[in-house]
């Protein structure tokens, strides 16, 4: 499996939990970058019918067999899910250093289902993930929330997050 981690990580929101899983090697064949992966997690995982803003909705972050090369472009991945705006599937790339470090955690996707109680992030560190509160970042713009992750983690972490936007569900039509 050539420029794939072969492992997926799964994190129940609900549950607290982090957990492994293997990547078939078909699938990374047949599904080929962080979008073909993306998509296939999401058809097996989704429900098409299901409400976009369900616990059990995913959203997948992936990379793909090129990010962490030195490939031009290939430092990119994917974020992908249910869109509650139009009920289809929302595929957004970004890029930056982020997609490098979360391949070299040795995870191809990362996939978040349920619903907390209380704002978390998730710290992934020489193998080990897990969920931390993250109260005291709510309401916090993306430069904030980055340099207070900055100062009690790693000043050489990575960081992809929301900001106030996302959490108040901006995205969702008016009522």
């Amino acid at each position: 499996m050539h420029g794939w981690m072969g492992k997926i990580l799964r994190v129940d929101l609900t549950a607290g939990t982090c957990k492994e899983d293997p990547v078939d090697p078909s699938v990374a064949k047949d599904y080929i970058g962080g979008r073909g992966l993306g998509i296939y997690l999401l058809r097996r995982e989704g429900d098409a019918r299901g409400d976009a803003l369900a616990p059990g909705n995913p959203l997948i972050m992936a990379t793909g067999p090129l990010t962490g090369t030195g490939t031009p472009t290939g430092a990119r991945y994917m974020v992908m899910t249910k869109s509650p705006l139009t009920g289809a599937v929302t595929c957004s790339n970004s890029g930056g250093m982020f997609p490098t470090e979360l391949k070299r955690t040795g995870y191809d996707a990362v996939i978040f289902t349920g619903r907390s109680e209380a704002p978390v992030y998730l710290w992934i560190d020489q193998g080990k993930a897990e969920l931390r509160p993250a109260g005291h970042l709510w309401g916090k713009n993306t430069h904030e929330t980055t340099d207070l992750l900055l100062q009690e983690t790693q000043s050489n972490a990575r960081v992809a997050c929301i900001g106030p936007a996302g959490e108040k569900r901006s995205c969702l039509p008016p009522s």
